[in-house]
Formats: structure tokens, C-alpha cells, sequence
């Protein structure tokens, strides 16, 4: 499996577009790493950059990126409202998939080695890739700015890590590394007042804010004569106040650096609750660059409950909620394929365009009616199954939104978000079905001239084969699954759609039957005679129990739309 990094580095250019493109240029000039995002802001001065790739192609890209950006900008003439110290201002890299933080430490002090000698450029390591603990924090790197680094540099305890010691005048200097996913999140206030913002910035930050002495109406320390401080009510977060003239408003400028500790909605919630205190209201908020998919999942189901609805609803419903609850579309439009990492990915990869999934009602039924072997019984098993549990997830949120059973919203609500689950598994089988026929096929392709190849070729063969039994007893396990939640809500759902989680009954049962076909036919050509017999009994069990709950379910429904 490919291991991913993603880079973000934050480059102090946002208003001339020819730079911007250069700088966008070099990163796509290496092979294998895919550009996400280019979010430059005029005020700030400064554009924020996402691509991802194999650790190698993005270290590379991110060395001729900064390159390019020390040749292009000149940081004698900058000004913006971010702190900053450099041309390429920080460039942290980010493990995404099958790589640790370690690991990825590893790669940002290759890039900062390189970077220091081959450009001659002051470079300091932060967060994991931090040479000493008191380098660990971006903030204490960058504090003074470019303003303060002709100074700072020369003091023993600045020396870069990599790179010259030094002022660089139009470079500035560098900060590498390597972190968790981060968060850049605005949030919009109707003032144009930067105390006032920063008053909710002081609110909300980890660190808070400094108390005054009373007495003398000075910052208190103390017994070490350290400033003391009142802590803030989010953990993990960094926070200022700045305005933006661009939109005429106020912001709080916040970086969400651990989003388990600190979800999205809660860093908006807090500061809607701090700014209410204020007499101030919060109008929106803006995400600059990526964010996870599952961060937009989470605030949708959070937004739902709070109005006590069922967030047992789509992937779509869900950011869609989440947009509109946190005005993450007042100062520009939200597109979720842009925005969000995963969706992003996939719009790049040209096999996410030819999924079954991907495809409406019409194309896959043509498709499966072609003369084509795939897609075939398998897959729509699968998506039967999926139809199936989609009939009981609807009368759960049905029922969890029935007048008269408000004290119930909750329950419903989580068995409709157990139906999603098992829904959003049976449709990705759907392509994986396909894609365990297409192994197959490729397995029978392979040469088989020389007894080598003739080796391979049946090697392949066989593995492919049990990958082609794995997908339709994973169909079987899931459609099974769902029997439960479809019996729960003919007994327990909304009356008027009782008949409904009933087809969903035969919908299983379908699903469950027609998969155990097809383990059927792939043991007949499995050489491990044992496994093959474990499956097909275990196949044939699970079909006879499918048989049994339909029955079972069918008759209760019968039994409740009775005439009387």
C-alpha cells in the first residue's frame, strides 16, 4: 500500500497571481504529486497551498517550491495581517495514510537539510521534526516575525537547525515540519473592532489571556515571574483577532491543531457562545484549505441532534447541514468537491469516474442489461441489500421525526445511523464485486508459456478467486446484519410505512441468497478443497437464517395491516 504525505506549506504572497501560479507551477512540475487546493487572501498576504503524494515526489515538490518562492517574493516589501518570517512562511508535512509521525519527521528534516544547503536558506524544524522542546510550537519560532529576525538569528539559542546563520533580507527564513492535521478556521463577527475580536480570540484559545494586577493595573507573574494567565475553553487551539478589509469585518483567525480534542463545531460553538456574551454575533465562519471528510460528518450529526433530528441521513445531508449551521458559505461559495480532502482525491482519479456507484438508476441498469459480464449477479446483490436497509432507514428517521414521539427522536435517530453504515458498505461492494471479477480475469490473462508463469498465473488465479468469495460473504454478513433493524422498525417504526421495512425484508433476503450464489460457483474453482467447503457451509447457514427472518418478518407485517 502507497504511503501519502500531505504539505500544506503557507507561502507570503495572496495578491499577485503570476507568482502564485509559478510557485503552483513547480509543485505540478513533479511527477506523482497531486495539487488539491490554492487559497491565497489579499489581506493576509499570503496563499495557503495542498498536495499530497508519495513522500519522495512531495519532498521534491516542496523543495522547488520554495525555491521558487524565495526567487519571486521579496520580503523587504511585505505586509499582511498573518504573522510571518519568510517567503515560504512554514511548510509542515502531514502523514495521511501508511506512514507514522515519525517516519514523517524523518522526510521534513530531509526537505530542511536540503533546503538549508542547497538554497543557502535559514530553515528551523517545528512540532514532531523539532530539534529541542522550545522549537516544538510554530508560534514561539515565529514570534518578532520577519521585523525581529535580523536580531533573533544571530542569538545563540535561534541558530537555525539547518541553513546559514544569518538575516536573509528578501527570503526571510523558513520554518519544517511535520504535524497532525490542522485546521485554519475563520470565524466572522459582526464588528470591525480587532480588540473585540481578539477579546473572543482570548475566550476560546488554549492559552488564553494575561491578568492584570489589580493594584497596578499591570500583567501579574508569578513567584517565578512568569505572566499569569487564565486559560481559554478550547484545548489545542491557537487564536487571534485580525480585520479583513477585503470583506470589511472582523475576524477570529484560529488553528484547530488536535480535532479530537477539538472538533470544528465545538471551536464555533464556543466562540457563538463568547461573542454572545460580548454583544457581538457571529455570521459565518470560512475553512482555508482542506478539511477531513469525517470533521464535516461530525458537525452535521452534531447540528442535527441539537435541533433533536435524526442524523441518520446521507453523506450529503450531513455536510450540507454542517455548511449552513456554521455559514461556512457566507464570504464564498462551500464546494464540497474542492474542499474536502477525500472528495478532492477522488475527483482526480479517473477510476472513481467509471464506479457503479457513481452511476444514476439508468446507466447501471443499461450496464448490467449489456452484453458485459460485470456488472453481475454480485454486485446487484449488493445493491439490492443496500435498497433493502434503505427502506428501514427511512422509517427510522420517519419515526424519529412522527408527532407525538419526540421522547423517541434519539432512538430512531441511532438506528437510522446503523442503517446508513450498513447502507454506505453494501454500495461500495457493489464496485468491489466488479472489481474481484476484473482480478479474476486478469489473473486468466497473465502468460503461461515457461513453468514459471505457468506457476504465477495459477497462484493469481487462486487469489484472485478467493477475493471474488470475500466480497459476496461480506455481502452476506451485512444484508444478514440488516434483518435486525428492519424487524425493529416493523415491530417498533412508524405505522404508516410498517409495509415499507417489510419490502426492505425481501430486499435482504434477495441479497443474502443471491451472494450465497456466488460463493457457490467461485469454490468450484478453488484448489484448497478445505476452505472451500468452510465457505460454502458457512454461505449455506447464513442463507437459511436469511430464509427464516423473512419469513418471520413478512408475517408480522401481515399481522399489523390485518383488517380488523
Amino acid at each position: 500500500m502507497k504511503q501519502l504525505i500531505e504539505c500544506v506549506p503557507n507561502f507570503s504572497e495572496g495578491r499577485d497571481p503570476v507568482v502564485i501560479k509559478a510557485i503552483t507551477d513547480a509543485i505540478e512540475s513533479v511527477e506523482g504529486v497531486k495539487l488539491l487546493d490554492v487559497d491565497p487572501g489579499k489581506a493576509t498576504h499570503r496563499t495557503v497551498v495542498t498536495f499530497v503524494g508519495e513522500p519522495a515526489p512531495v519532498v521534491e515538490a516542496a523543495f522547488r517550491a520554495i525555491r521558487t518562492a524565495g526567487e519571486l517574493i521579496d520580503m523587504s516589501k511585505h505586509s499582511g495581517e498573518h504573522p510571518r518570517m519568510g517567503a515560504t512562511d512554514v511548510c509542515p508535512l502531514i502523514p495521511v495514510s501508511n506512514i507514522s509521525m515519525k517516519e514523517t519527521a524523518k522526510w521534513a528534516h530531509q526537505l530542511a537539510e536540503r533546503v538549508g544547503r542547497e538554497l543557502d536558506l535559514p530553515v528551523y524544524c517545528y512540532e514532531a521534526a523539532a530539534t529541542r522542546p522550545e522549537r516544538q510550537n510554530l508560534a514561539d519560532i515565529r514570534a518578532g516575525e520577519y521585523e525581529g529576525l535580523p536580531d533573533k538569528i544571530l542569538r545563540s539559542e535561534w541558530k537555525p537547525d539547518y541553513g546559514p546563520a544569518r538575516f536573509d533580507a528578501k527570503r526571510g527564513a523558513t520554518v519544517v515540519g511535520a504535524r497532525d492535521f490542522l485546521i485554519a478556521y475563520n470565524i466572522n463577527l459582526n464588528t470591525t473592532s480587532v480588540r473585540r475580536a481578539n477579546s473572543v480570540a482570548f475566550d476560546v484559545r488554549e492559552k488564553g489571556r494575561v491578568l492584570n494586577d489589580p493594584a497596578n493595573g499591570k500583567p501579574a507573574k508569578d513567584a517565578n515571574g512568569e505572566p499569569l494567565r487564565q486559560p481559554g475553553a478550547l484545548k489545542d487551539v491557537k487564536a487571534i483577532g485580525w480585520f479583513i478589509e477585503e470583506y470589511g469585518i472582523a475576524q477570529v483567525s484560529m488553528n484547530l491543531t488536535n480535532i479530537r480534542n477539538t472538533p470544528l463545531y465545538l471551536a464555533f460553538e464556543e466562540c457563538c457562545k463568547s461573542a454572545d456574551r460580548r454583544g457581538m454575533r457571529v455570521t459565518g465562519s470560512e475553512l482555508v484549505g482542506l478539511v477531513p471528510l469525517e470533521v464535516m460528518l461530525e458537525a452535521g450529526r452534531y447540528f442535527l441532534k441539537k435541533q433533536q433530528r435524526s442524523a441518520g441521513v446521507s453523506e450529503e445531508e450531513l455536510i450540507k447541514i454542517a455548511v449552513k449551521s456554521m455559514g461556512l458559505d457566507e464570504l464564498s461559495p462551500f464546494d464540497p468537491q474542492r474542499k474536502i480532502i477525500e472528495y478532492n482525491l477522488a475527483a482526480a482519479d479517473p477510476g472513481e469516474a467509471k464506479l457503479w456507484i457513481k452511476k444514476n438508476l439508468r446507466e447501471f441498469a443499461n450496464e448490467t442489461a449489456a452484453e458485459s459480464p460485470a456488472p453481475g449477479g454480485g454486485s446487484v446483490s449488493a445493491y439490492v441489500g443496500a435498497l433493502g436497509v434503505s427502506l428501514a432507514t427511512m422509517v427510522a428517521n420517519l419515526s424519529s421525526h412522527k408527532r407525538g414521539w419526540d421522547e423517541r427522536w434519539d432512538h430512531f435517530g441511532q438506528a437510522a445511523e446503523r442503517g446508513q453504515q450498513l447502507k454506505d458498505a453494501l454500495l461500495r461492494a457493489v464496485d468491489e464485486d466488479t472489481a474481484a471479477f476484473n482480478a479474476i480475469m486478469a489473473a486468466f490473462g497473465l502468460p503461461k508459456g515457461t513453468p514459471e508463469e505457468k506457476y504465477a498465473r495459477s497462484q493469481a488465479i487462486q487469489e484472485a478467486t478467493v477475493g471474488a468469495i470475500k466480497v459476496p460473504l461480506k455481502v452476506m454478513r451485512l444484508a444478514l446484519e440488516s434483518f435486525g433493524l428492519i424487524r425493529e422498525m416493523v415491530a417498533e417504526g412508524n405505522p404508516n410505512s410498517v409495509t415499507d421495512a417489510g419490502v426492505g425484508a425481501l430486499c435482504a433476503r434477495t441479497a443474502v441468497h443471491g451472494a450465497w450464489l456466488n460463493v457457490k460457483v467461485n469454490a468450484l474453482g478453488l484448489s484448497d478443497k478445505d476452505y472451500a467447503r468452510t465457505v460454502t457451509e458457512e454461505a449455506e447457514r447464513m442463507a437459511e437464517k436469511a430464509t427464516a427472518l423473512e419469513a418471520e418478518i413478512v408475517a408480522l407485517v401481515h399481522e399489523r395491516v390485518a383488517l380488523t
